[in-house]
């Protein structure tokens, strides 16, 4: 790892395209060290996610607004949180004056579920970046969007 060109073993017309073949290339990438990462927490990444949002909304959140604020827009918010709630790391909470409004809560058992995932598991990804190469890429990424 560490040349996409020879990863990939491909030469590219520009280098625009090859930036951003390289971007889908790392985000891939990135991907699958998440998701084998979370698989010993019987969890996907995108699971961890919306704990995280529910955890750090400090309230109950609609499923719209959970789906804005994920990282990686899902269709299947709602079967991602099905899952979390069967697993009691969240609930749902019908609204008293309107039947058709149900807002999502993380439960003490998630809270202490998230809890017990380190927070740095992305440390070892990004290694070999010093903090002002992660704060440059970032502004480039920032950039590009």
């Amino acid at each position: 790892m560490g040349d996409l060109s020879k990863d990939i073993n491909s030469k590219f017309a520009n280098n625009r395209v090859k930036a951003m073949l390289n971007v889908i290339y790392t985000a891939n990438w990135i991907s699958s060290h998440q998701n084998e990462f979370f698989k010993s927490f019987g969890i996907s990444p995108q699971q961890y996610n919306i704990l995280r949002i529910l955890k750090g909304a400090d309230e109950p959140l609609n499923v719209q607004t959970i789906k804005d604020r994920m990282l990686e827009r899902s269709p299947n918010a709602t079967r991602l949180m099905d899952k979390l709630c069967a697993k009691k790391y969240i609930e749902r909470c019908p609204s008293e004056h309107d039947r058709r409004v149900v807002k999502i809560a993380i439960t003490n058992e998630g809270k202490d579920f998230l809890e017990s995932i380190p927070n740095n598991f992305n440390k070892e990804l990004l290694k070999r970046l010093s903090e002002e190469e992660a704060e440059q890429l970032s502004n480039l990424l920032d950039k590009m969007r």
